[in-house]
């Protein structure tokens, strides 16, 4: 089959490789119908993440047919379309039965690597490195889904593949980031990074009773999105951010904060190309510009979500401001199959249509160079939607 993998910082290519097997009863095969490139790829791309291997097959957000499925599996039959949680979960650990899938216990075989840097491992995920467990992603012709029984969520009669194909990351991602907030009727909401998950937690913020939301960003596509989504939109590259905030905010600033950028923020202030210099120098793993500027602008008393992916020691937070000010952080990866039936219905009712956010729809063959439009956010791109089965 062909496959997207991974050579290198910079270097993707499609490859012919094995066609996946039934290693576990667990186990589907999946025929991927629609597939996508995620943000958080492009930390791979950038050469960001250790534990990545020449050949690695890339992808987390996907979807499709079964084809095949272990004797395991009694859930699903040949010819159900499914949606896929780019987090791989057992069901039956202690975190999935309090539906936080993210932390499985049993689905990472490389948990041993990841215990001694964070102290606990979490949950394996599709195509994001032998850290995380080494899996083959999605961003191919083929698939091997483990736990297929718990991981594999049938689409709603009548729905397309570009209205549920976000339910395996990047809605829920969002939706989760702002339900961290405890949003109440009338709240002010701050979201840095007008992306596909800023997008959606725009999106999930109204839907969860936010009266006004503010988008930051530096891209006119995106803030354009971001306002037709019913956010006030703010070019940081443009004011004075913080004195901004203040003034929309009555000198109180927002009531939640999220940060849906991460670990490769940009910025133009002091710190932002600090961060920028002590990552080249492998000094320093992330740049949490993005994440400083949420705690300075958050009202005392309010909340700060981290939807957007770190991956090691962050420098120069503001604690004591955090501290001062009595703020509650969220975060962590998506509990992704918690929120996937939930999500599914309000796309169903039409309350939500995820495929605004879509610019580019490519085959397979074409995603190292839509790789390179994504990463570069050229050609007015927001969101890439692969067929791998399209010529």
């Amino acid at each position: 089959m062909k496959a997207l993998c991974w050579h290198g910082k910079n270097d993707v290519r499609v490859d012919n490789v094995p066609d996946p097997t039934i290693i576990n009863d667990r186990d589907a095969i999946l025929k991927i119908t629609s597939t996508a490139i995620c943000g958080s790829d492009l930390h791979l791309y950038n050469g960001f993440m250790p534990m990545m291997e020449a050949g690695d097959i890339l992808g987390h957000e996907f979807m499709g047919e079964v084809v095949e499925t272990g004797k395991g599996v009694s859930n699903l039959k040949k010819g159900d379309r499914v949606v896929i949680p780019f987090n791989i979960a057992c069901g039956n650990c202690f975190f999935c039965k309090r539906t936080e899938f993210s932390l499985c216990d049993n689905s990472n075989p490389n948990a041993g690597i990841v215990e001694k840097l964070h102290g606990y491992p979490g949950s394996a995920l599709f195509g994001y490195s032998h850290l995380l467990g080494g899996y083959a992603g999605g961003q191919a012709e083929y698939v091997r889904v483990p736990f297929a029984d718990t991981g594999a969520f049938k689409v709603a009669e009548g729905l397309t593949d570009e209205q549920v194909l976000f339910l395996t990351d990047i809605f829920p991602t969002g939706y989760m980031a702002a339900e961290n907030c405890a949003i109440e009727p009338g709240d002010t909401v701050a979201i840095w990074g007008a992306g596909p998950v800023g997008l959606f937690a725009i999106k999930s913020a109204f839907l969860l009773g936010a009266e006004r939301v503010f988008a930051i960003d530096r891209f006119p596509e995106r803030l354009a999105l971001a306002q037709a989504a019913g956010a006030e939109a703010i070019n940081y590259e443009e004011v004075s951010l913080q004195d901004e905030l203040r003034a929309r905010t009555g000198n109180m600033g927002p009531d939640h904060c999220i940060d849906a950028v991460g670990m490769e923020a940009h910025g133009i202030s002091p710190d932002a190309i600090y961060d920028k210099v002590t990552q080249l120098m492998r000094l320093n793993s992330d740049r949490a510009h993005v994440f400083r500027e949420a705690i300075i602008a958050c009202r005392k008393g309010g909340t700060v979500s981290l939807p957007g992916v770190y991956g090691g020691l962050v420098d120069k937070v503001p604690m004591g401001a955090a501290h001062a000010k009595g703020l509650t952080f969220k975060m962590g990866q998506t509990h992704t199959h918690r929120y996937i039936p939930k999500l599914m219905e309000h796309v169903q009712k039409g309350e939500i249509d995820p495929t605004f956010l879509i610019t580019h729809r490519l085959p397979l063959e074409q995603a190292p160079e839509a790789y390179k439009i994504f990463k570069e956010k050229s050609d007015g791109c927001v969101k890439v939607v692969l067929k791998p089965h399209t010529a």
